[in-house]
């Protein structure tokens, strides 16, 4: 006998959605406090052998971050990030094949407030990543110090997020059998402070570390151009120059990561909260850039890669740009 269930209403459909999002936006504004406050309070419970063992395997594991992570797929296939993908809904576009027998260094544009598509297409099987580019496996870069939370870098390692320092980077590009893939979120925390609505403006102008880093390993560069990252959450105004500007560059020099005030809407209404616009993000993958491998590369010669992989994202942008409503007039500008 076939056992036939009824399909989800469109409601709890939407529901479902919003409610994955919910969760994986309070995973990074509160979820690293909750693990880090049940780490320490776990110590004055009789449960204190759990913190005390963790710390110990904490110890023995400190460099996994920086050795490729530990993903898990069961994680990464969640049917949670498939609802997530439909609130957007979000879309992975390839431009070009990439061999599985090369490592690549793909750049990500723009950083958004709080990366929506690096994370569903780099860090989850949503958006059919490993269908799309068979025999490649993503790697996505985040903030060391994340890593450095209890519980929680374990959530970060499962879906294939690492560490963002040289050796992390290293270790995943100069693997000899290839079929490696490192994202890097160029722009960074800083870039944030950026993101709005129509925002076209990228902190690439000085950005030539990875370029670098690209160059001592031979390794392809990849430009990707995320159209409406920017337009899930508005900003207050901070403006260059304004004292809150000066404040959030302060206390991203003295934390490491940017502040911006951002929001958009909530829960059970659409008025304000912290839970994203439903606008679509479609994440464009462009063509390999061949870089000529060289351990000391000169000056001269990362600059030159760099204007080129500069104007190959500007040639990606404006060859999809009126597919996603971007006005003719609009083109990207780098600072």
């Amino acid at each position: 006998m076939k056992v036939e269930f009824a399909p989800i209403s469109v409601p709890l459909q939407r529901r479902l959605q919003t409610a994955s999002v919910v969760q994986w936006v309070f995973s990074f504004l509160g979820l690293a406090q909750c693990c880090t406050a049940t780490f320490i309070a776990l110590f004055f419970t009789r449960f204190w052998l759990v913190s005390a063992l963790y710390a110990a395997w904490w110890l023995i594991d400190r460099e996994k971050p920086r050795k490729g992570g530990r993903r898990i797929h069961a994680i990464r296939n969640s049917i949670v990030w498939r609802y997530m993908r439909d609130y957007f809904p979000v879309t992975l576009v390839k431009t070009a094949e990439l061999d599985p027998r090369q490592n690549y260094l793909m750049g990500f544009h723009p950083h958004g407030v709080l990366a929506a598509g690096a994370f569903l297409n780099f860090c989850t099987e949503a958006s059919g990543f490993s269908t799309l580019f068979p025999g490649i496996t993503p790697h996505l870069m985040m903030l060391s110090m994340w890593f450095r939370i209890p519980f929680f870098r374990e959530y970060l390692m499962s879906g294939g997020l690492v560490s963002s320092d040289k050796e992390s980077a290293s270790y995943v590009l100069q693997k000899p059998e290839g079929g490696n893939m490192l994202a890097i979120i160029v722009g960074g925390a800083q870039e944030a402070l950026d993101a709005r609505p129509g925002s076209c403006t990228l902190l690439l102008k000085n950005r030539k570390g990875f370029v670098r880093l690209a160059i001592e390993h031979g390794t392809p560069l990849v430009p990707i151009f995320s159209f409406g990252e920017n337009d899930l959450f508005e900003q207050v105004r901070n403006p260059k120059g304004s004292w809150l500007r000066q404040l959030q560059h302060r206390l991203q020099q003295i934390m490491g990561i940017s502040l911006p005030l951002f929001h958009a809407r909530g829960i059970f209404q659409y008025s304000f909260g912290l839970v994203p616009y439903r606008r679509p993000i479609c994440t464009v993958v462009g063509k390999p850039i061949p870089v000529q491998r060289k351990h000391r590369p000169s000056e001269e010669e990362v600059s030159r890669v760099h204007q080129k992989y500069l104007d190959e994202l500007c040639k990606l942008f404006e060859e999809h740009k009126a597919k996603y409503n971007i006005p003719e007039d609009r083109h990207l500008e780098f600072i």
